[in-house]
């Protein structure tokens, strides 16, 4: 898993590991990366590094000084550089000393607009972690007029470090280089970060535990239940699937093919459509009712159902069984409107909620906000249950305070249906015996490449995504050294 460190740890590890390294020497490991990234993307728009032009855009304190020391970097190999300095009364005196004796030349906002306009990249060197708020106007004119790739200097300036947030002008970079671990920053906000560079400067050891995590697919592959040779499909797990109405059919057949996709062992449906199910997925074992479905090893109910008391007597049943319990949808809604049905719930059951931001509001009665991780983890504790919240990138919640934060693979998956997709997936995974935890993240982690691989960049259904599964896993095998 890749860890994630709040801004508050990183700098507070930098400060111990500053205290025993000579004066100067993390700035100038930092921005001797920042300049071999640079050049290589300089080598990527152009075709050579040699004659060509670089632009540093430059802030107050050690963030500009590790954009000016790049910059001397990048002189010596040949490529002219240019340092526009919005408060040059407080650039880094080493860092300019260093890039002035190189050969670059400085300039102001007012003067830099023929350098900006023929700049080949662009460094951006405006703030670091400690700033918060969107680009000042200067430094809004400046990127304004930037047609060149854009790297950022730990982060893109403009954009909230620890939530990824933007209120206003922001620098969106073409890649980002950052140094000794990775911010929230860059998992909530790749968009704007961009490809991530990760410059070792020596800090793994004064981290401690991450604060949030990210699978890669080494990861999926080990957590994703594959059939041993004793196995059955009673053992690799039976899902039980309440989802659909006569108004929404297909929100049943998607949620149960997607836990058949998924490799449980066996699906086992109940509701209203059983025979439209049926139709689609004869391997289904289908019924009327949950009442009389037979037993599961997980329940994945609301895709669909409505919110009527039927509705919440079938949520009830699914609670009170003693299974984890992954409740989507309509579920979230009941209850939202009616949290007495929670009282069916043995606090240990395990509960794991999906809720969209619409949902989310619902549910806790105020919207995510900019804190997309403080309000799931608030939620999580509150609930007690595992919460998945959906959106670009998607969080997952745990009671005890672990986060876990989905890579997102476009925007492939905004088409209607694929929550019902991801809530299917959910339930085998669920029932294959996975903590809530990890089957949420493991089950949208492969969602997010199955939306990719059925895209192929161009939209795509959830019947794609559905259908692209079995590849998506084979892909996060593949990728595993």
């Amino acid at each position: 898993m890749r860890g994630v460190w709040t801004t508050e740890h990183v700098r507070s590890a930098e400060e111990r590991l500053l205290a025993v390294t000579p004066e100067g020497a993390l700035m100038r490991r930092a921005a001797y990366g920042v300049s071999v990234r640079a050049a290589k993307l300089l080598a990527e728009h152009t075709g050579r590094v040699v004659g060509t032009r670089a632009v540093l855009v430059v802030g107050a304190g050690n963030n500009g000084g590790d954009a000016l020391w790049a910059g001397y970097f990048l002189r010596r190999r040949g490529v002219a550089v240019a340092a526009v300095l919005l408060r040059p009364e407080k650039a880094h005196p080493a860092g300019l000393a260093a890039l002035r004796r190189a050969g670059g030349r400085v300039y102001s906002p007012e003067t830099a607009a023929e350098v900006i306009d023929s700049a080949d990249v662009v460094i951006d060197g405006v703030v670091g972690l400690s700033a918060r708020g969107p680009l000042r106007p200067d430094a809004a004119a400046v990127f304004e007029r930037v047609t060149a790739p854009v790297l950022a200097v730990d982060l893109p300036s403009g954009v909230d470090p620890d939530t990824g947030a933007v209120d206003g002008p922001a620098v969106r970079a073409t890649c980002t280089v950052t140094f000794g671990a990775y911010k929230p920053v860059h998992v909530l906000n790749p968009q704007h970060c961009g490809d991530i560079t990760l410059v070792d400067i020596g800090l793994s050891g004064e981290l401690g535990e991450p604060d949030l995590l990210q699978l890669d697919a080494a990861d999926v592959a080990a957590a994703w239940p594959l059939p041993k040779p004793e196995d059955n499909k009673y053992t690799q797990g039976v899902t039980g699937v309440a989802a659909g109405s006569s108004t929404y059919p297909g929100a049943a057949v998607l949620t149960a093919a997607a836990a058949v996709r998924a490799t449980a062992g066996m699906v086992r449906y109940a509701g209203p459509v059983a025979d439209v199910v049926r139709s689609h997925w004869p391997e289904v074992v289908a019924t009327g009712s949950i009442f009389d479905a037979g037993r599961v090893q997980a329940w994945v109910v609301g895709p669909g159902i409505g919110t009527g008391r039927q509705s919440k007597e079938v949520l009830a049943e699914a609670l009170g069984q003693g299974v984890p319990v992954c409740a989507d949808a309509d579920a979230i809604t009941l209850i939202a409107e009616q949290p007495d049905v929670l009282d069916a719930r043995d606090p240990d059951t395990p509960l794991l909620l999906t809720p969209h931001d619409g949902e989310f509001e619902r549910l806790t009665g105020s919207a995510p906000g900019a804190d997309r991780v403080g309000a799931a983890r608030e939620a999580a504790r509150r609930f007690r249950a595992v919460v998945l919240l959906k959106g670009h990138c998607t969080v997952i919640a745990a009671p005890d305070g672990r986060v876990l934060v989905n890579r997102p693979r476009g925007s492939w998956l905004a088409t209607a249906g694929s929550g019902d997709v991801l809530a299917g997936m959910i339930g085998a995974l669920l029932a294959s015996g996975l903590d809530p935890w990890l089957a949420a993240g493991v089950a949208a982690d492969v969602h997010a490449r199955a939306g990719q691989i059925a895209a192929g960049g161009v939209p795509t259904s959830a019947s794609g995504i559905l259908a692209a599964i079995p590849d998506a896993v084979r892909q996060a095998r593949s990728l595993t050294p």
